[in-house]
């Protein structure tokens, strides 16, 4: 099949997929009795990380190590660039206590020590232990600081992923959620596949890098679900968790995603030299900057939405100007 069949294929699986893993296994955590604020934190954070993860591990398994790590750059100026901006322009973005002070400060320090570890060229395998554990650390503050969180937050959690009646609460219904848990998961390994495949088949069509690809299409595609969970909630007046989803995941994807990616990679992932000296400065001071932009007055504006929008454009069109 052509390379953008295969890219559209594994896509529509990822995003099929990760829905599997987040509505069914959220369902099956509320069945066991599992509160609703350790859902949040494992298997809804999990299940929406788990494309970028698929995709890199399959990617540095198929000495496609720029491809992974422009996926995780790319898909951070997405979700920092285009998404929040996109949901601010709609309507301004009122911010939690916890993004100030907890989420915006670790989201900076993972992206410049993502920076750090690559100005060689390289990411080795044991530089994934550090980002494993900065991810930890970022875990346990979270919990500790969400056993505060409001009955608001909790609410609008409990109807996004509600308790199901007591009738339900039998071996069979537990199974079935089981089952589809697991086909979500499997669906997402081959989405992952077909799309590392049509990814760099299409980049050796092109003539292009891999990293660029993953810059574009890959991060993009398996931003999809974000974005689409995002400007609805937006819509709806219910933007709390997707908002706070939303840079947590940015957190997970530069520290437990690419640092699992590294230590399942049989060897030191290469890095292009475009990546390191322009893509990842970038993302770094993306995440910088949203820091202030977003503390004067805890609020993210129509007016700043609208910028990191037009932000995105310019340098979604520097890419293709430049690197095609």
């Amino acid at each position: 099949m052509p390379p953008l069949l295969w890219i559209a294929l594994g896509l529509a699986a990822l995003v099929l997929g990760a829905e599997l893993v987040v509505r069914y296994g959220a369902r099956l955590a509320r069945q066991l009795g599992l509160p609703p604020i350790l859902i949040g934190l494992t298997v809804v954070s999990i299940g929406t990380s788990l494309p970028e993860l698929a995709v890199g591990i399959d990617a540095a398994n198929n000495d496609a190590g720029s491809l992974a790590v422009g996926n995780i750059a790319g898909t951070n100026m997405v979700n920092l660039l285009l998404i929040l901006g996109l949901s601010a322009a709609i309507r301004s973005v009122p911010l939690t206590l916890q993004t100030v002070r907890l989420d915006l400060p670790m989201m900076g320090g993972a992206a410049y020590l993502l920076l750090i570890f690559s100005v060689d060229g390289a990411l080795e395998v044991w530089e994934g232990i550090p980002l494993v554990a900065f991810a930890l650390i970022y875990t346990a503050l979270l919990v500790r600081w969400t056993r505060r969180e409001s009955a608001l937050v909790l609410a609008e959690f409990a109807a996004e992923y509600p308790a199901p009646p007591r009738r339900e609460h039998k071996i069979g219904a537990i199974a079935i959620q089981a089952l589809l848990l697991i086909v979500g998961l499997a669906v997402i390994v081959f989405g992952a596949d077909w799309l590392v495949d049509g990814a760099v088949e299409l980049a050796q069509t092109l003539g292009v890098s891999d990293a660029l690809i993953g810059l574009t299409i890959v991060a993009i595609g398996t931003s999809a679900p974000e974005l689409a969970t995002t400007i609805v909630s937006t819509i709806r007046g219910d933007r709390d968790i997707a908002i706070g989803n939303l840079i947590g995941s940015s957190i997970f994807n530069l520290t437990m995603i690419l640092g699992v990616t590294l230590l399942f990679s049989p060897g030191a992932i290469l890095i292009g030299p475009e990546l390191v000296y322009i893509d990842l400065p970038l993302m770094v001071a993306v995440s910088f900057i949203c820091g202030p932009l977003m503390t004067s007055g805890r609020m993210l504006s129509r007016r700043e939405g609208t910028g990191f929008v037009i932000a995105y454009i310019a340098y979604l069109t520097y890419l293709i100007v430049t690197r095609t």
